[in-house]
């Protein structure tokens, strides 16, 4: 199998687990969603309310502030920071409780990482 065949496939397996996650998790004005994005580089999360389509708090490892307090943005400890700051944003905005979007990816490693952080800041999921 080429490169390009086993890129497009892993692309389709992607999209598929996205779209599985997407019918289940719904953001609401009472539990909005706290939707995780990894690249190969960087980890950003954002919580969006899907009532009204609107982003209420984000955060990313390309915010200039982070950029130059860490070396890489592509690791674990990147990924405990995001989240962390994530839910100290959402908790100062007085959000307590959300519904976990990973995206498609796997509960694994970086997303793993947001997520425990997200949880011990003081968000609910």
């Amino acid at each position: 199998m080429s490169r390009s065949a086993i890129n497009a496939l892993k692309l389709t397996r992607q999209t598929q687990r996205k779209a599985r996650v997407a019918g289940a998790v719904r953001g609401s004005t009472e539990r909005p969603r706290l939707s995780v994005y990894r690249s190969v580089k960087n980890i950003s999360a954002q919580i969006i309310d899907d009532s009204t389509g609107c982003t209420l708090v984000s955060a990313s490892t390309v915010e200039k502030d982070l950029k130059t307090s860490m070396k890489h943005g592509a690791n674990v400890a990147a990924a405990k920071l995001i989240g962390k700051r994530v839910a100290e944003k959402a908790v100062a905005k007085g959000v307590t409780k959300v519904a976990f979007d990973r995206n498609g990816y796997r509960y694994h490693g970086r997303v793993k990482a947001l997520a425990d952080a997200a949880r011990e800041a003081g968000l609910k999921f």
